[in-house]
């Protein structure tokens, strides 16, 4: 379905509950972590094409301890993997609503763009007749100055 005009709004109260909601599940995660890009370039990846792979050595590591070093803990590589399948789960879900929430405040944002733009050419009309609005249309006009040289162009949005 194509979209359409976003007729919606959140009030400061659902704004609380929606951060509320988020703070949960920060909760939930108390293991997060923040890893920087050095330390993301790193790590060995596990995609999607590795699941099965990593679940049969685990397969492999419970049935055949023998020939592991003690020092290995086939526990923590199933715990690790069952972390893994659950995070993944949850991202899936978090990665809709990211999306669907950046999708919508471009669109939005879109919508109070060109509705701006439309009220900026209208009070740039009426400037010219109309006292006290010739401020105002300057007040507007500085949204698309160049900054050091560099052109801007009106309906760019940046």
């Amino acid at each position: 379905m194509a979209y359409q005009n976003i007729t919606g709004s959140l009030s400061p109260k659902d704004i609380q509950e929606i951060k509320a909601a988020l703070q949960t599940i920060q909760r939930k995660l108390p293991f997060l972590i923040t890893l920087s890009n050095e330390e993301r370039r790193s790590l060995v990846k596990m995609g999607d094409k590795s699941l099965a792979f990593v679940n049969n050595s685990i397969t492999v590591a419970q049935s055949n301890r023998e020939i592991l070093p003690a020092s290995f803990k086939v526990e923590e590589l199933v715990r690790d993997y069952q972390l893994a399948t659950a995070l993944t789960e949850v991202l899936i879900s978090m990665r809709q609503i990211t999306e669907q929430v950046d999708d919508t405040l471009l669109a939005v944002g879109s919508e109070a763009m060109t509705s701006s733009l439309t009220v900026y050419d209208y009070v740039k009309t009426a400037a010219k007749k109309t006292p006290g609005l010739k401020t105002v249309a300057e007040q507007l006009g500085e949204r698309f100055k160049a900054i050091k040289g560099r052109p801007t162009k009106a309906a760019s949005g940046s």
